[in-house]
């Protein structure tokens, strides 16, 4: 992958000096061909180098330009099944030969495929209808060189900047799919927020079935849904609801329940067109978060809900989000971020989901910051994560072109 990347570089690089130009390395590598190279191999390589694209192209998706944005797009949904032969060889050693005599029907072709494990529909013999999400074979020993190489095609193009120390990063992602890859701890996940969630009636969680659920395998009930994204053609006020059900969420992860599921990926929320219900799945990814996490959060949400601009800064710094030992410019510039997006919800009783002009402006900032290397550190991982969910749940929203009070949510928490 590499090798054709540098080809590819090479050739661009050649064509653009050919007409006069003087190409950055940064444009030379983001290339659609380029980019095309590096989805379809992580593609294929499934595992944490898929995860760390998908992780890319769902934080990029609006950054990007949209050429580069709608490739990237494939490692949300392209991933190659596993042949019928190393499913058996998977589920051989997890339950035993014979293992389909315990089923009335089990369908060898996958009804959803993605980074670490592909999901099959199966009928026991005792009437489950159930949904099972078996692992690729080897993806948790390949966890962490996956990461290393992927780590080092990104400093080798010079898109990370020399002074930024990722090592923490690398391995805090590296305990993250580790994590995502033990199937036990998933299960209990599940278990535990259907504990949490056991009295709202907005939302359903699967059942875990232990029976036939171990390492690499994880057994649930087949709930029968429709993708999130079908409500786009929904009423208004059910798009309202749904969306203002899911920003709750995140909510009450945060400050009441300090447990999270931080991967908000369009594929992990479903819809039941016949109860209304949001079904949640996909509970690897799930973080608690430190009670002194969540009270810091609690304070820079109160500073910002109360116009409070010194309040702000100050939060912002114990955070380590407005970091003291960069330049002044840098401070203002994170600053005059979070001042847009406070001015933006305070500004209405109803924040409009639907109205682009916040994000295009966001993105105009951040891409000129971002171009200010010197000035690049990484935040709390904590932060990171959060970020994460409270990003996706924003994109969702405004897919889904909501109105919602987003003051009223936030103050029943402060």
């Amino acid at each position: 992958m590499a090798a054709g990347v540098a080809g590819g570089m090479l050739i661009e690089g050649a064509g653009r000096l050919a007409r006069g130009e003087r190409p950055r390395v940064e444009d030379l590598l983001l290339t659609p061909a380029n980019v095309l190279r590096v989805t379809g191999q992580l593609a294929h390589l499934r595992g944490a180098a898929m995860k760390m694209g998908q992780l890319i192209s769902m934080e990029a998706g609006d950054v990007l330009p949209p050429e580069l944005a709608s490739i990237m797009a494939r490692l949300r949904a392209d991933a190659e099944p596993m042949p019928r032969h190393q499913i058996q060889a998977v589920l051989d050693r997890e339950w035993g030969p014979g293992w389909l005599a315990r089923f009335e029907s089990f369908s060898f072709r996958p009804v959803a495929a993605a980074s670490i494990g592909q999901v099959h529909r199966a009928l026991t013999r005792d009437g489950r209808d159930i949904a099972i999400k078996i692992q690729y074979p080897g993806v948790r020993r390949s966890i962490d060189s996956d990461v290393d190489n992927v780590a080092t095609l990104l400093r080798m193009s010079g898109i990370v900047p020399r002074h930024l120390d990722v090592a923490p990063l690398l391995g805090e992602a590296k305990r993250q799919l580790r994590e995502e890859a033990d199937y036990r701890r998933e299960a209990d996940c599940i278990e535990r927020f259907a504990v949490l969630l056991k009295d709202d009636p907005d939302f359903v969680i699967p059942l875990v079935h232990r029976d036939l659920t171990g390492e690499n395998v994880l057994a649930m009930t087949y709930l029968d849904s429709v993708p999130i994204e079908t409500l786009e053609q929904a009423s208004q006020a059910e798009r309202d609801r749904v969306a203002a059900r899911l920003i709750d969420l995140v909510l009450r992860e945060l400050f009441t329940f300090q447990l999270m599921q931080t991967d908000p990926n369009l594929a992990n929320y479903r819809y039941e067109p016949t109860s209304g219900r949001i079904v949640l799945l996909d509970f690897g990814a799930t973080r608690a978060f430190p009670a002194a996490f969540a009270e810091d959060c609690r304070r820079l949400a109160a500073a910002g809900l109360g116009n409070d601009r010194p309040g702000v800064r100050s939060a912002l710094t114990v955070m380590g989000l407005i970091d003291e030992s960069v330049p002044q410019r840098h401070q203002d510039k994170v600053m005059a971020m979070f001042d847009m997006v406070r001015a933006s919800v305070l500004r209405s009783d109803v924040f409009d989901f639907a109205d682009t002009t916040i994000l295009g402006r966001l993105r105009e900032q951040g891409m000129e910051f971002a171009g200010e290397r010197d000035g690049w550190r990484l935040p709390p991982t904590d932060a990171l994560f959060l970020q994460r969910k409270v990003g996706g749940t924003y994109l969702l929203a405004a897919r889904l072109k909501a109105r919602v009070d987003v003051k009223t949510l936030v103050a029943r928490y402060l």
